[in-house]
C-alpha cells in the first residue's frame, strides 16, 4: 500500500486576492509523494490493493508519452515490488524523453502501438491480445480512472475542507474531479477546469458521474475556455503566467494541467465571478515530472520538482 507523506495546504498571497476580497488556497497534491505524486497517488492507492487482493504481481497500463500516469505507475511498480507494462501510444524514438527513462530506469517494459491501434485500446480484441502476449496482469486504464480510483479520489476532499466555499480542480479522465463531487459539502460549488478542446467534455462528465453513481450533494460546474487550444497544448501566454506565479509563490506549476486551471481560477477572480469573502480551494494535482520533457521539447525553462528513485 503507499502511504502519503505529507498532505499540505497552502494559502496564496497575490495582490489580485487581496484586491477582490477572495481567500485561495492550493493543497499540494504535488508533495504528496516523492515519487508517486499529485492525483495519481489517490488514483493508484486503491488499483493497486485490488492487484494485490487478487494476487496478481504484473499492472498493465496505457499513456502517451510525457504521460504523468506512466510515470506514476512504473514508480508505484518499483517501490511495491510490482512488474510493470506500459502500453505507450506512437512509435518507439531514442533517446528517450525523460518520462519514459524514468519509467525504464524503474523496471517498466514499455510496448508501443500505432495510433490506429491505441484507438481501440478498449476493446476486447485488443485487450485479448495483450493477455496472449503478456499472460497475467491486473489492468489499470489510461489516466487511471476507474471505480477503485475514484474511491481514491474521493479523500482528496477532507473532513476540514467544509469551511471552504469553492474547490477547485483541473480535469483530464475526470476522475479526480468525480471523486472530489462524491465528496463535495452541500454548500460547496465544486469547479472543473477542463484541459482538453472537447465540445461534449459536459456530457462525458455527467455519464462518468452516472457510472459511478455519484450524486453531488453541493453544485458542480465545468470551465471549458481556458484549454490554451486543447490537451498538452500551449500559448506563449500561459507559460508567462506560470513563471510570473512562480515568481510570485515559489510553487511550481505544469502546463498540462494545473497552469490552466490557476490561469483560470485568477481570470475568473478579475472577472469578478467570485462573490468577495469566497473562500477557495484548489488542487495541485501534480504532473510536474513531465517539465522536464516540456523543457526539452520547447526550448522552455519552467521550473519543477526533481524526482528521483
Amino acid at each position: 500500500m503507499l502511504f502519503p507523506e505529507t498532505i499540505l495546504t497552502q494559502e496564496i498571497d497575490l495582490p489580485i486576492l487581496r484586491e477582490k476580497g477572495i481567500r485561495l488556497s492550493l493543497r499540494r497534491l504535488d508533495m504528496v509523494h516523492p515519487m508517486v505524486s499529485g492525483n495519481k497517488f489517490f488514483k493508484l492507492k486503491y488499483n493497486i490493493a485490488e492487484a494485490k487482493k487478487q494476487g496478481k504481481n504484473t499492472l498493465l497500463t496505457f499513456g502517451g508519452a510525457f504521460s504523468n500516469h506512466i510515470h506514476a505507475v512504473a514508480a508505484a511498480g518499483k517501490i511495491l515490488g510490482f512488474r510493470t507494462i506500459g502500453v505507450i501510444r506512437g512509435e518507439e524514438t531514442f533517446p528517450l524523453n525523460p518520462t519514459l527513462r524514468f519509467a525504464t530506469e524503474a523496471g517498466m517494459r514499455l510496448h508501443y502501438v500505432d495510433r490506429e491501434s491505441y484507438r481501440i485500446k478498449t476493446q476486447e480484441t485488443f485487450l485479448e491480445s495483450l493477455k496472449q502476449q503478456f499472460v497475467e496482469f491486473f489492468l489499470i486504464p489510461e489516466g487511471g480512472t476507474n471505480a477503485f480510483a475514484i474511491s481514491g479520489t474521493k479523500e482528496i476532499l477532507l473532513a476540514e475542507d467544509e469551511h471552504f466555499s469553492h474547490i477547485a480542480v483541473a480535469i483530464g479522465t475526470g476522475g479526480t474531479f468525480a471523486g472530489i463531487a462524491g465528496s463535495l459539502f452541500s454548500h460547496q460549488t465544486l469547479l472543473g477546469f477542463s484541459s482538453l478542446k472537447w465540445l461534449s467534455i459536459q456530457n462525458e462528465i455527467n455519464q462518468l458521474l452516472e457510472l459511478h453513481q455519484i450524486q453531488p450533494r453541493g453544485a458542480v460546474r465545468i470551465l471549458d475556455q481556458y484549454h490554451f487550444g486543447g490537451y498538452a497544448k500551449h500559448k506563449p501566454e500561459l507559460l508567462d503566467f506560470m513563471l510570473d506565479f512562480f515568481a510570485q509563490t515559489g510553487i511550481p506549476l505544469d502546463p498540462v494541467y494545473t497552469g490552466k486551471m490557476m490561469f483560470g481560477i485568477l481570470d475568473q477572480v478579475k472577472k469578478g465571478a467570485f462573490a468577495p469573502g469566497s473562500n477557495i480551494l484548489a488542487m495541485h494535482t501534480g504532473g510536474l515530472q513531465g517539465i522536464l520533457g516540456f523543457n526539452e521539447r520547447f526550448g522552455t525553462k519552467l521550473p519543477y520538482t526533481s524526482l528521483r528513485m
